[in-house]
C-alpha cells in the first residue's frame, strides 16, 4: 500500500511539472537520510528545551535560548566551512580526482581545529558575562551560564561532525551519517532523561548529555573518514589523508574562497539572533521562551531542508564536475520546486496542531498563548526557508556562494531586525516579532532564488574546474 501511495505521489509530481520521476528517486535517495539526520540533530536541542521546560519552566527555556545564541554562532561557522568542503569534494570526486578530494578533507579538518579552539576557551571561561550581555533575568542568567560552560568542549567535535557529514554526502552516501547521528540523538535524549528527571540535574544534565552524544557521533563518522569499512556499507571512496603537505595552499585557497561567503552568510544569521533575543527579552522571559519554542519548531521543520539542500549540492556538483550542465540545471530547478511543495504541506499540518505542539514545552496559559502563535509563524517561515536552502544548495554545489550571503545579510539586517525593533519603540509590541520571523526567511529566499535563476553559477563552476585542472598539470 505504501509503495502504491509513493508511486501515485511521484506520478502527481511528475505530471505537475514539479520533478521528473527518476530525478525524484535520485533526490530522495540522498535527501531522506539527511532529513532523518537533521531531525535527529535538531531534536537533541529541542529535547533539552522541552525537558528543562517541563521541570524548571519558562526561565530555564529563556536561559537555554541565550546560551544557544552563542553556541549557534560557532555552529553556523562550522556549517559555512563544511559547505565549502562539500563543494570541492563533490566536484573533485565527480571529476575522478579522488586524491584532490582527500586532501581537501584534510585541509577542512585543520581549519575546523583552528576555528573551534578559541571559542571553546571563550565559552568555558566567559559564559556568565556573555549571557549577561543579552539582558537575561537572574534565573535565566544562571541557567544559561551553566549550560554554555558545560557545552563548550563539544564545539570541536561539532565542527568535525559537520565536515564528515558533508564529505559523506559529497560522494553520495547520506545513509551512514543518518544512522550514526540518529543513534547519537537517541542516546542524547536517553541520557538527558536520566540526568534531568532521574538525578535532578536540570540544565547541567541536558548539557552533559549533548556533549557525550556529540563525542560518540564524531567517533562513528571518523571511523569512515579514516578508511575503515562499515558493516554492509564498505569503505568510503575518499578519506582523510596525511599525504602531501600538511598545509596545502593550492587547496586551502579555493576552500577558503568558497567557504568564506558561506561562513559570512551563516554567521550573519547567527549574529542576528542576539538583537532579536534582546528585543524579545524586553518583553520578559515568557516571550523569550515562546520565541525560542518557535525557533526550535522551525529548526525541526528545517530538517527537510537538510535533505533538499544536500541533495541539490551533491547532484548539481557531481554533474557539473562531469561537464553535464544541462542535467545539473534540471536537478537544481526541480529540487527547488519539490522543496516548495513539501514545505507547504508540512507547514499546513504544523499550523493545524500548533496548540498541541506548544503544550509539549509549556503549560502556563500566558506562555502557551505566545508559544502557539510563534509555532504557527515558524511553520509559515519554513516555506521561505525551504526555497532558500534548496537554491543555496544548488549554488553551493557550483561553488557560487556569495549571493546566499547577500540574501541573508539583506533579509536579516535591512528588514528583520529593524522590523522587530519597531515592537520596542511603537505600540506594535510582540506583534513586530511575529512579522520579523517571516521577513527573516522570505527576503533571503527571494534574493538567493534570483541569483539561481540568472544561471551565472554555471560559469562559476567552470572557472573552479579550470583552476583545478591547471593546478594538477
Amino acid at each position: 500500500m505504501l509503495r502504491s501511495l509513493a508511486s501515485f505521489l511521484a506520478t502527481l509530481l511528475e505530471r505537475g511539472n514539479v520533478i521528473e520521476r527518476s530525478r525524484l528517486r535520485a533526490t530522495l535517495d540522498l535527501a531522506w537520510p539527511r532529513v532523518v539526520t537533521g531531525f535527529a540533530r535538531t531534536s537533541k536541542q529541542t529535547a533539552d528545551v522541552a525537558m528543562v521546560g517541563i521541570v524548571l519552566g519558562a526561565p530555564a527555556i529563556a536561559g537555554l535560548a541565550f546560551a544557544y545564541a552563542y553556541w549557534q554562532l560557532v555552529e553556523r561557522l562550522s556549517l559555512g566551512l563544511s559547505g565549502g568542503t562539500i563543494s570541492l569534494v563533490s566536484q573533485y570526486y565527480g571529476g575522478d580526482q579522488s586524491d584532490m578530494a582527500n586532501r581537501a578533507i584534510t585541509q577542512s579538518c585543520l581549519l575546523a581545529t583552528a576555528f573551534s579552539l578559541p571559542f571553546i576557551a571563550l565559552f568555558w571561561f566567559g559564559a556568565e558575562p556573555l549571557i549577561g550581555l543579552l539582558g537575561a533575568e537572574p534565573a535565566a542568567l544562571e541557567y544559561g551560564t551553566i549550560y554554555l560552560t558545560l557545552l563548550a568542549p563539544a564545539l570541536l567535535f561539532e565542527f568535525y561532525n559537520k565536515i564528515a557529514s558533508r564529505v559523506f554526502a559529497g560522494v553520495g552516501d547520506t545513509f551512514t551519517p543518518m544512522v550514526i547521528r540518529a543513534g547519537g540523538a537517541a542516546l542524547n535524549i536517553l541520557i538527558n532523561a536520566v540526568l534531568i528527571f532521574g538525578f535532578g540535574m536540570g540544565v547541567a544534565g541536558a548539557a552533559i548529555g549533548t556533549v557525550v552524544a556529540t563525542v560518540l557521533i564524531t567517533a562513528g563518522l571518523a571511523w569512515g573518514l579514516l578508511g575503515r569499512p562499515y558493516p554492509r556499507r564498505g569503505s568510503l571512496p575518499v578519506r582523510l589523508t596525511l599525504s602531501g603537505p600538511t598545509i596545502d595552499t593550492t587547496l586551502l585557497q579555493p576552500l577558503v574562497r568558497v567557504s568564506t561567503p558561506l561562513i559570512f552568510q551563516e554567521v550573519s544569521r547567527a549574529v542576528a539572533v542576539f538583537p532579536l533575543l534582546a528585543i524579545a527579552g524586553f518583553f520578559g522571559s515568557v516571550v523569550v521562551a515562546a520565541y525560542e519554542i518557535g525557533r526550535r519548531v522551525r529548526d525541526l521543520m528545517n530538517s527537510l531542508s537538510w535533505g533538499f539542500s544536500i541533495a541539490s549540492s551533491s547532484l548539481v556538483g557531481r554533474h557539473l564536475g562531469a561537464d553535464e550542465e544541462g542535467m545539473a540545471t534540471n536537478y537544481g530547478d526541480e529540487i527547488i520546486r519539490f522543496s516548495f511543495v513539501a514545505y507547504v504541506a508540512f507547514a499546513s499540518v504544523v499550523i493545524l496542531f500548533a496548540d498541541q505542539i506548544a503544550l509539549v514545552f509549556v503549560d502556563d496559559p500566558e506562555a502557551l498563548s505566545h508559544a502557539s502563535t510563534f509555532v504557527q509563524l515558524a511553520a509559515l517561515a519554513t516555506i521561505g526557508l525551504g526555497i532558500d536552502s534548496s537554491a543555496t544548495g544548488a549554488l553551493r554545489g557550483a561553488g557560487d556562494t556569495r549571493w546566499p550571503f547577500y540574501g541573508a545579510l539583506v533579509g536579516l539586517y535591512v528588514f528583520t531586525i529593524p522590523v522587530a525593533y519597531l515592537g520596542v519603540i511603537t505600540p506594535l509590541g510582540v506583534a513586530a516579532l511575529y512579522v520579523a520571523m517571516l521577513t527573516e526567511t522570505y527576503i533571503s529566499a527571494a534574493i538567493t532564488l534570483y541569483r539561481y535563476r540568472t544561471g551565472a553559477w554555471r560559469g562559476v563552476s567552470r572557472s573552479i574546474r579550470k583552476r583545478a585542472e591547471q593546478s594538477t598539470n
